[in-house]
């Protein structure tokens, strides 16, 4: 039966990794215990920063210690959780492992347990999972794995708009997967859901968290040609952007192969007259 439940809500916690209401008639045919599991959506809306956990030395933090200066990747998973937590770190991982920023540097990421019996030393063992995944120095000072009291706990999820459900008879959770990004006070700027999470969603995530504060200017042309769906929480092409584009750089080049021309006939003439 746990091997049964597992995979079920495994299956349907990707399902439901979308704003709430995209399938609304579909979740009264759910479980009980699944029909309230998913992400709804609070984009624009700040987290309270006052909010305190422990890390994964036991230290007492404050959620602001983490915010102020760079984007904030949020993850809420538990880390007992036998499948879809770990998918998702090892997922984001990976992700990060692709891109050009490093972990600590440009960004941080800050995952918290929604179990509030977890201690700061099962949050110890996650984090030295995550960062042998991600295989880059100096990530440990980037991503911070924290437990916390059930009070807390609930107002940071609610806040974030994560909505899960706790099992009796399999004695496991049931959540969504997926992330969100932060800006660095705190407000939420996207969330991005799944297990996978392609390096150049995560990118421009950040970038768009960020304010443009970070990143290069082909992240900014990315932008203008990109816009995000939150239904799916990923990037696509705008055509009519990348046609602009297109149409600004071709009149740009004839432009400059004018001036070009110009200035070789000029010089010609002046060497003829000499």
């Amino acid at each position: 039966m746990n091997t049964m439940f597992l995979l079920l809500s495994s299956i349907l916690a990707l399902m439901l990794a979308v704003p709430a209401g995209a399938h609304h008639e579909a979740q009264h045919q759910l479980p009980p215990v699944l029909r309230d599991v998913g992400f709804e959506q609070r984009l624009g809306e700040s987290i309270p920063l006052g909010l305190v956990f422990r890390d994964d030395a036991g230290k007492s933090v404050r959620l602001g210690d983490y915010f102020g200066a760079r984007p904030v990747i949020l993850t809420m998973a538990y880390y007992q959780c036998p499948m879809l937590c770990g998918l998702v770190l090892d997922g984001l991982a990976q992700s990060l492992r692709g891109l050009r920023f490093d972990l600590g540097e440009q960004f941080v990421v800050v995952t918290v347990s929604f179990d509030p019996h977890e201690t700061p030393a099962h949050a110890a063992v996650k984090k030295r999972q995550a960062l042998r995944s991600y295989a880059r120095p100096g990530a440990a000072e980037g991503w911070h794995f924290l437990t916390g009291e059930d009070a807390s706990i609930r107002q940071l999820t609610q806040a974030v708009g994560f909505r899960y459900a706790y099992d009796q008879e399999s004695r496991q959770f049931a959540h969504a997967a997926g992330l969100a990004v932060l800006t660095p006070e705190g407000k939420i700027a996207r969330y991005l859901y799944g297990i996978e999470f392609a390096p150049s969603d995560v990118r421009l995530a950040l970038v768009e968290a960020a304010a443009g504060q970070i990143g290069s200017a082909i992240d900014q042309v990315l932008l203008f040609c990109s816009r995000y769906d939150p239904t799916t929480g990923r990037y696509g092409l705008v055509i009519m952007n990348v046609l602009r584009l297109a149409g600004l750089l071709t009149v740009a080049a004839l432009g400059g192969f004018i001036a070009v021309m110009f200035r070789r006939e000029r010089r010609r003439i002046v060497d003829w007259r000499d």
